[in-house]
């Protein structure tokens, strides 16, 4: 994934602590191989466009915790295997975390997709006394069949368009939807031509309300100042307000 050239961006600049963070990721996965062998269990959210940099060298989006995004289909074997995951414990406040004993791994968190065939559009409990998970209705737009290989450990992760349009499409406010938008920034700065072409097509899928949506959040994406750890719109604008331009002149 190395055509972020293609889209304007600059070489991704490297966050003190970025070889940590790097480190901790890695070791995290490894230690999540099991999870990540169940068909259909994805990475996804903000670790996503750390580990399609080259070499995933985590430069993007420096974050704490890792996301598995868990099928409804797969949710007794991901809840059978994390009992055994070596140096983790199962957060006592909120089950679908687990917590590290290690310092030198991440906080893994679970959440639900819905099955391919729910198109209710709702977000609901998916209940459990183990592992109970919250399924997001948004995590449909989600394709997986993509999987980059970090440290000799395949990882399969989302297609990158449809992560950008769930990013984009968050209905979360303050500081939690400024880092969905920003990891949406991280998305474009990996995203192949093939990646781009593909955003534009889901955008052609979404109703009318849902590509006002998607627009909207790329013009906040636009205005949104620095984060550490984050990657800065600013130089960016330009290009963000071309991609409004283009999901405009589709509709």
């Amino acid at each position: 994934m190395t055509e972020a050239s293609g889209l304007g961006f600059p070489a991704a600049h490297h966050y003190s602590g970025d070889m940590e963070f790097r480190e901790r990721l890695i070791r995290t996965l490894h230690a999540l191989e099991p999870i990540l062998r169940v068909p259909g269990v994805m990475v996804g959210g903000s670790e996503v466009p750390n580990l399609l940099e080259p070499d995933a060298r985590s430069s993007l989006v420096v974050s704490q915790d890792v996301d598995i995004i868990v099928p409804i289909e797969a949710h007794g074997l991901v809840r059978d295997r994390s009992r055994s995951i070596p140096g983790f414990r199962r957060s006592a406040e909120e089950p679908t975390i687990l917590e590290p004993v290690d310092t030198a791994l991440l906080e893994v968190n679970f959440i639900g997709m819905p099955r391919k065939d729910d198109d209710s559009g709702r977000t609901f409990l998916y209940e459990d006394t183990e592992l109970p998970l919250i399924v997001f209705s948004r995590l449909t737009l989600l394709r997986g069949g993509t999987t980059v290989s970090v440290d000799g450990l395949d990882v399969p992760v989302p297609r990158v368009a449809g992560l950008l349009v769930e990013k984009l499409l968050t209905d979360r406010s303050g500081l939690k939807g400024d880092r969905d938008l920003l990891v949406a920034l991280g998305l474009f700065m990996v995203a192949t031509a093939d990646d781009r072409d593909e955003f534009a097509q889901i955008c052609d899928g979404l109703s009318e309300s849902d590509r006002r949506s998607v627009i909207s959040g790329l013009t906040t994406l636009s205005l949104l100042p620095p984060q550490p750890g984050m990657p800065d719109p600013s130089p960016r604008r330009e290009m963000i307000a071309e991609i409004v331009r283009g999901v405009e002149r589709r509709q």
